[in-house]
């Protein structure tokens, strides 16, 4: 049987049992997975104060071949709908770490940058950052950026980042 998206996972930074994504800022894979249909699922809510001079931060989440025997092959990862305010904006990043490493940069607090993974839109499948293959069990980190600007007005926030790949069976 060929690969699903089920088989695809993604799952929180932050230590083998972290469970809160304000603590998604790094170190070792989480056995958690990110809950998709949750609002701030990822990110925190922005305050009046942070609204008004911006904010910019950031969190770090891993993309898991759960299949037990096949590779996900040329997994590409990127952003299908950015954020709807024209306030804000979200950037990805592939992890300096190899596919398999599942422990990364822990960077100190959510304004500070991971230091190397170089940020982009990602819009579309075009614009893809190219993961490569994920066999059985690998995963690969993902450096995720929220960009507020300054005198932003409040609007419920979404966006998706999606991950596709092809399989041989």
């Amino acid at each position: 049987m060929p690969i699903v998206t089920a088989d695809i996972k993604i799952y929180l930074s932050g230590g083998a049992a972290n469970a809160d994504p304000n603590a998604a800022l790094g170190g070792l894979i989480s056995s958690v997975e990110l809950v998709d249909n949750t609002l701030h699922n990822l990110f925190d809510k922005v305050t009046g104060a942070e609204a008004l001079v911006g904010d910019t931060e950031y969190r770090a989440i891993f993309i898991k071949n759960t299949h037990a025997t096949l590779t996900f092959e040329g997994a590409k990862v990127f952003i299908n709908s950015n954020t709807p305010s024209t306030d804000t904006s979200i950037q990805i990043a592939l992890a300096d770490e190899a596919i398999g490493v599942d422990t990364i940069e822990t960077i100190a607090n959510e304004s500070t940058a991971p230091s190397g993974p170089v940020f982009s839109l990602a819009d579309g499948m075009a614009n893809a950052l190219s993961i490569g293959d994920l066999d059985p069990g690998e995963m690969k980190a993902i450096w995720v950026k929220w960009i507020v600007g300054a005198e932003s007005v409040a609007v419920l926030d979404a966006a998706t980042i999606e991950v596709f790949g092809d399989t041989n069976y």
